[in-house]
């Protein structure tokens, strides 16, 4: 599949508009500065569409990522070869006017706004890339999906990080959503942990509200170094189900 950036209309361009214009001024002081170097690095800007050709140049330039157009929600055995080979998979299409807030399933305005700049970040990358290369090895075991599903879901879509300027955000899913980016750093409502791995693994997740629980990391650096530690503890809750 490829991105056919003909096929935008005129209300695609005013929702991708809407939706930069209605976020990026609530960015700075909320996201981790690496998400906002990250914009700058890919060219993202409101008035335009990302076309896929340009930001996989810029990309690759960074990380040697790239940009995989899909139809949307894939099967985990697509998924994680997809990032296993450096290549994030990301939809074409956008939301309505009428969706600004809500969708059942990701669009473009997610997959790209929400993930790309910090696929300029080489500690993130190389968590998802081994992160990946774990799920392909008990890809056939849905428990272990599950697990890892989780702290897929808790770190590189809703994750918190603590800097030196106080607590920030790095998940996609919050950082695409007006709503959650305060929420998550404001509102007394949710819990907020420390990164703990084993934590992680053992609380599901809902996809349909507001989070009641976020992890918090140090620093990216700690998402690639928690991979032998996820590795061991997910083997040991196979092996216990087992």
């Amino acid at each position: 599949m490829v991105q056919d950036y003909s096929k935008y209309t005129p209300e695609d361009f005013k929702v991708w508009k809407l939706l930069y214009e209605r976020l990026m001024p609530h960015l700075p002081g909320a996201a981790v500065p690496e998400y906002l170097e990250g914009i700058r690095r890919v060219n993202f800007v409101a008035d335009r569409i990302p076309n896929f050709d340009e930001t996989n140049r810029l990309l690759a330039s960074w990380t040697g990522w790239e940009l995989e157009v899909v139809p949307g929600l894939i099967p985990d055995k697509d998924f994680f070869e997809l990032l296993a080979n450096k290549r994030f998979p990301a939809s074409t299409w956008l939301r309505k006017l009428s969706e600004l807030d809500y969708l059942e399933e990701p669009d473009m305005f997610h997959d790209v706004f929400g993930h790309v700049p910090l696929l300029t970040n080489e500690h993130l990358v190389s968590y998802l890339q081994e992160l990946s290369k774990i799920a392909l090895r008990h890809i056939d075991d849905p428990y272990a999906i599950e697990l890892l599903s989780r702290i897929y879901w808790f770190t590189v879509e809703f994750g918190l990080i603590q800097t030196h300027d106080g607590l920030r955000i790095y998940g996609a899913g919050i950082l695409s959503s007006k709503g959650e980016t305060w929420y998550s750093l404001n509102d007394p409502k949710p819990a907020r942990h420390p990164f703990d791995v084993t934590h992680i693994l053992d609380t599901p997740f809902r996809k349909d509200e507001y989070q009641k629980e976020y992890f918090i990391i140090e620093g990216f650096d700690q998402l690639s170094a928690c991979i032998p530690e996820l590795d061991r503890v997910l083997n040991e809750k196979v092996s216990a189900k087992d």
